[in-house]
C-alpha cells in the first residue's frame, strides 16, 4: 500500500530544510535506511533516509525546493501502484517553494465586464473592493501591482504568473514575460526561469503599465543603482535569531585582559618542530600535523576550566548548572555563516590529538557533512579572529554555554585583572600561556 513520505526533523533545531538533491528517482526501489535525499539544515547538510521499503512512486517536491517539517515530498508504494489521487491531495497540503523565490498569494480573477471599457485612469485606483482585486505591493519599490491570478500560470489576456519580485528582476534583466511558461508551483515564473529565458535570447520587454501607488514614493535619484538581493540562507536567518536571542536573554558581562604569548609561541614552534623530525601522525600524505596557536588555547582553557569550575556552567531560570565535563565549541567560519563543531572532554586530550581533532571537524564543517550532535551540548566556546588582523571584539555567548573567550591577534606590544569570576578565570588562563609547559602536564 502506497505511503506518502514526510520531511522528518533531522537536527534538533530543524523547522524547515532546502532539499537539495534526490539520490533515487521515480521507479528506483527502495530499501530501509537507503539514502533518499540531502537536505540543508540550518547547521549542515543532512541525509534524509528511508524508513520504509518499497518504489519510489512519486517525488512530490523538485530539488532546491524549501520544505518544513511534516510537509509530503514524495510517495512509496508497490510497482505500479495508482497514487494519482494521493498525489492530488499531498499537492494540495504541500507549501514547497524555491529557496530564493520571494512569492505572492495568488488572489481570484476579477470577473470581466460584459463591454470592453477603457483602461482605468489614476484616479480609478481608488475604486471600491468588489471592482478590482487588492493590489500586491512590492516592499522593494513601494510600487503597487495588480493581484497575481490563480490557475495555471495564465489569466485571461494572457497575463503571467509572477510575484512582484521576478517581474522587477525581468525589467532589469530586459525580458519579456508575456507567454511565459514558469517551472514552480502551478506555472509561477521563478528567478531560475529567468536565467533559462535570458539564455534563450527571450525578446527585451516592452515597458510594463503600472497602477499608480497608494501612497506616492519619494522620487529616486537617478544615480542610483537596484541593490543586489541576496537571499538569506538557513543557516544566515538561524545565526540572526539565535544572535539576538542570546543579546536579549542571556546577560554579558565582558572582561579584556592581554596576554604575554612568547613562551607560547616559542612552545608551538618546538612541538611543530618535534613532529616535524620524529613523524608523530603519519597518515597525512600531504604535510605532517602542525599544532596551531588556537590549538594551545584550547588546552589551556581546558586546564582552566578544570580550575575554575565556577566558569564552566550555564544558566537556568532555577539554577546554575556547574558541568563536570569540558566540552569546547570552536568557532569555524564556512561560507554560509558559522559553525562551532565541540571538542569533548578537551581536558583529558594532549594537544597534539586536539589540534588533529580540530584539523578534521574544520574540514568536515566546510563540507557541511558534521553531526548534529558534533554541533551541540558545548560547555565553553573560543572565537579566534587574531589570523584576521583583530585586535579585539565582542564575542556573543552560545546558550546554553555560560561563556565565551574571545582571541584576537598576536602583536608586540608593551604589556602592563579585576573581577570575580570570570577575571579569576582570565587570571589562570594568563598563568597558563605565560607557562605554557602547565598547559601540556595539565
Amino acid at each position: 500500500m502506497a505511503k506518502i513520505l514526510d520531511m522528518p526533523k533531522l537536527s534538533p533545531t530543524m523547522e524547515e530544510g532546502v532539499l537539495s538533491a534526490w539520490h533515487k528517482k521515480e521507479g528506483d526501489a527502495v530499501a530501509v535506511d537507503d539514502l533518499l535525499a540531502e537536505v540543508e539544515t540550518d547547521k549542515a547538510t543532512m541525509e534524509f533516509r528511508a524508513f520504509d521499503a518499497g518504489t519510489l512512486l512519486k517525488i512530490l517536491v523538485p530539488p532546491g525546493s524549501q520544505v518544513k517539517l511534516g510537509q509530503p515530498v514524495a510517495i512509496v508504494g508497490s510497482p505500479g501502484e495508482d497514487v494519482s489521487a494521493m498525489s492530488a491531495q499531498a499537492g494540495a497540503t504541500s507549501t514547497s517553494t524555491p529557496t530564493s523565490t520571494p512569492t505572492s498569494t495568488p488572489t481570484p480573477t476579477p470577473t470581466p465586464t460584459a463591454n470592453p471599457v477603457e483602461p482605468p485612469k489614476v484616479a480609478e485606483t481608488l475604486a471600491p473592493q468588489a471592482q478590482r482585486s487588492p493590489p500586491v505591493v512590492n516592499a522593494l519599490e513601494r510600487t503597487s501591482y495588480p493581484a497575481e491570478p490563480a490557475g495555471d500560470g495564465h489569466a485571461d489576456g494572457g497575463r503571467v504568473m509572477a510575484s512582484p519580485y521576478v517581474r522587477k528582476v525581468a525589467r532589469e534583466m530586459g525580458l519579456d514575460l508575456q507567454g511565459a511558461q514558469g517551472t514552480g508551483p502551478g506555472g509561477r515564473v521563478v528567478p531560475a526561469d529567468l536565467e533559462s529565458m535570458r539564455g534563450a535570447g527571450t525578446p527585451t520587454a516592452a515597458p510594463l503599465a503600472r497602477v499608480a501607488p497608494a501612497t506616492p514614493a519619494a522620487p529616486r535619484a537617478p544615480s542610483f543603482e537596484e541593490p543586489e538581493v541576496r537571499p538569506l540562507s538557513l543557516m544566515r536567518k538561524t545565526i540572526a535569531r539565535r544572535l539576538t536571542e542570546s543579546k536579549t536573554t542571556v546577560p554579558h558581562f565582558y572582561l579584556s585582559i592581554d596576554v604575554n604569548v612568547a613562551e607560547l609561541v616559542k612552545l608551538r614552534e618546538r612541538i611543530n618542530g618535534e613532529l616535524a623530525t620524529s613523524g608523530d601522525g603519519k597518515g597525512d600524505a600531504e604535510a605532517p600535523p602542525k599544532v596551531s596557536l588556537n590549538d594551545l588555547l584550547i588546552k589551556a582553557c581546558a586546564v582552566a576550566l578544570v580550575r575554575v569550575p565556577e566558569c564552566n556552567a550555564s544558566f537556568t531560570p532555577d539554577a546554575i548548572l556547574v558541568h563536570r565535563r569540558v566540552d569546547i565549541s570552536v568557532a569555524v567560519a564556512i561560507p554560509d555563516g558559522l559553525v562551532t563543531p565541540v571538542v569533548r572532554r578537551a581536558d583529558q586530550k594532549s594537544v597534539v590529538a586536539i589540534a588533529r581533532e580540530v584539523r578534521e571537524l574544520a574540514s568536515r564543517a566546510r563540507a557541511r557533512k558534521l553531526k548534529p550532535e558534533e554541533m551541540a551540548d558545548g560547555t565553553f566556546s573560543i572565537s579566534n579572529l587574531g589570523m584576521f588582523g583583530i585586535d579585539e571584539f565582542a564575542a556573543v555567548i552560545n546558550p546554553p554555554e555560560g561563556a565565551i573567550l574571545a582571541v584576537g591577534q598576536v602583536r608586540d606590544v608593551p604589556v602592563v585583572v579585576d573581577g570575580a569570576v570570570g577575571a579569576a578565570f582570565l587570571a589562570e588562563l594568563r598563568r597558563l600561556i605565560e607557562h605554557p609547559l602547565r598547559v601540556l602536564t595539565g
